[in-house]
């Protein structure tokens, strides 16, 4: 069965595509490709993408001419969107979505490179070329995630929901270059790199639920249902941690306060 972790590794949402990172672009393509094939007419744009903008071409029109109603052709002429079958016209439309698609999920000093194209393979293309040489190697991009997994916590002040997606997207980036760990490890990474508030929480998820049934994505939402009650251990634990040149004051404190378990 498919988790969570799996279904946003292909994350740009539905009105925004992936926004390119220019370390990884083989994997920006990946996505791009995931996102563009699931839009409504997803087969044209990708061809507008890969192949080239449609072409309109030129027709000639069929006239009648005389009382005996005699046909012949008209002069030569471009075609216009009136004159394209159902089938045609989407395939025009597609080259307006696709240059669209990738304008939006490319970073602003690379489109400052590439905004006199106005087709979709055009701006493909020399993206890739900007990029060639720029990208790191695989090996060199394992390293870099290893080390990123080695020194991965939550930061202070951050939400379960920001470390969540953070954590998932470390993970997404390592599956995309074929990296993979033992789920043990990445639930241990995920639980045991918590701030000391959810330390209670914590516990209670490595003794009733385990960390070698469960995905990360389970313990994310069982740990999010306790996140109002970690705040107060947060908020107890700077209280009593602030310093007092009033022990009286101190003592007073903490008769009235209930301590976190």
């Amino acid at each position: 069965m498919s988790n969570m972790s799996e279904d946003i590794q292909y994350a740009g949402s539905d009105t925004r595509p992936p926004m390119l990172d220019r370390t990884d672009f083989e994997s920006w393509q990946q996505r791009i490709r995931l996102y563009c094939l699931g839009k409504d007419n997803g087969e044209n744009i990708m061809k507008s993408i890969t192949e080239g903008p449609f072409q309109m071409g030129t027709m000639r029109d069929t006239l009648t001419e005389g009382g005996e109603g005699a046909l012949h052709l008209g002069p030569e002429r471009a075609r216009v969107f009136g004159d394209l079958s159902a089938e045609d016209k989407e395939r025009y439309k597609a080259d307006i979505r696709a240059t669209n698609i990738l304008l939006q999920g490319i970073p602003k000093d690379i489109y400052t490179l590439i905004n006199h194209f106005t087709d979709a393979k055009d701006i493909w293309d020399n993206v890739k070329m900007i990029l060639e040489g720029s990208e790191l190697t695989k090996d060199d991009r394992e390293s870099q995630l290893y080390d990123e997994f080695e020194h991965f916590c939550q930061i202070k002040g951050e939400t379960i929901h920001v470390y969540y997606v953070r954590f998932t997207k470390l993970i997404n980036d390592m599956r995309n270059i074929k990296m993979t760990m033992p789920r043990m490890q990445l639930n241990s990474k995920f639980v045991n790199n918590m701030l000391p508030e959810w330390s209670r929480f914590i516990t209670e998820v490595k003794l009733n639920r385990g960390l070698k049934e469960s995905n990360f994505d389970q313990l994310y939402a069982y740990l999010k249902q306790h996140e109002v009650h970690a705040n107060e251990n947060r908020m107890m634990m700077e209280r009593f941690s602030q310093p007092t040149n009033d022990p009286l004051a101190l003592v007073s404190n903490a008769s009235n306060q209930k301590y976190p378990t």
